[in-house]
C-alpha cells in the first residue's frame, strides 16, 4: 500500500526514533508498503519516520542511477535498526540534496565521504561496516531522519534565511508534489 509521505513541520520528523525488536508486529508488510511508497514517490530512499513511523528503519534503492553510477545496479536494500558509529571527518564533499518531506527544496550539504554504520537486515543478521560515496551521503541522509534532523538543519544559516519562505509555505500546507503527502498544518 502506497503510504502519504510527512512534510516538513510534522513532529515525527523531529523525534529520535526507537529500535525495533526483531517480534515488531507486522514488519514485512511494513517494508513492502515503505518500498512501493518509495517507487511511488521516484525517491531513492525513505526513513520510517517519513511515513510516520518513529522507528529505525530505512529503505534504499539506488538501482535508478544505475546508468550514470553502475556500482549501484540492483542495489535495493532494508537498514533494521541502524546507527552510524562513526564518521570519517578528514575528507567530507559537498553536493546538492533533496527530500521527499520537503518537495521543492534542494541545498548543497557537506558530509563525511565514508561513514561506519551498524544495522540489521530483515533476518535481524547484525553488520558492522564502512561505507563511502554516494551511498554513504543517502545513508546519512536518511539516518538524519532517525535522530530528527532533516538535510535543512546541515545548511548555513545564511542559506536557510535564504529559504526561510519555501520552509514556511511546507508548514503551512502550500507546496505541490506528485506523490501522496501528509501536511504539517492540522
Amino acid at each position: 500500500m502506497i503510504l502519504p509521505i510527512y512534510i516538513y513541520g510534522h513532529p515525527v520528523l523531529r523525534k529520535v526514533a526507537q529500535d525495533i525488536p526483531q517480534d515488531y508486529p507486522e514488519l514485512s508488510k511494513l517494508i513492502e508498503d515503505m518500498w512501493e511508497t518509495l517507487a511511488d514517490s521516484e525517491g531513492i530512499g525513505l526513513a520510517a519516520p517519513q511515513i510516520g513511523k518513529s522507528i529505525r528503519v530505512v529503505v534504499i534503492d539506488l538501482d535508478p542511477l544505475a546508468e550514470d553510477m553502475p556500482e549501484y545496479k540492483g542495489f535495493r536494500k532494508v537498514y533494521i535498526n541502524p546507527h552510524i558509529v562513526e564518521a570519517d571527518e578528514s575528507d567530507k564533499d559537498t553536493s546538492e540534496e533533496g527530500c521527499l518531506s520537503l518537495p521543492g527544496i534542494h541545498e548543497k550539504v557537506t558530509r563525511p565521504k565514508r561513514i561506519r554504520v551498524q544495522y540489521q537486515d530483515t533476518d535481524f543478521n547484525s553488520y558492522d561496516e564502512w561505507v563511502e560515496g554516494y551511498l554513504a551521503r543517502v545513508m546519512q541522509h536518511e539516518f538524519d531522519h532517525l535522530e530528527g534532523k532533516v538535510f535543512t538543519d546541515r545548511i548555513s544559516a545564511f542559506r536557510t534565511q535564504m529559504i526561510k519562505s519555501k520552509l514556511k509555505a511546507l508548514l503551512q500546507g502550500r507546496y505541490r508534489c506528485g506523490y501522496r503527502t501528509k501536511a504539517a498544518v492540522r
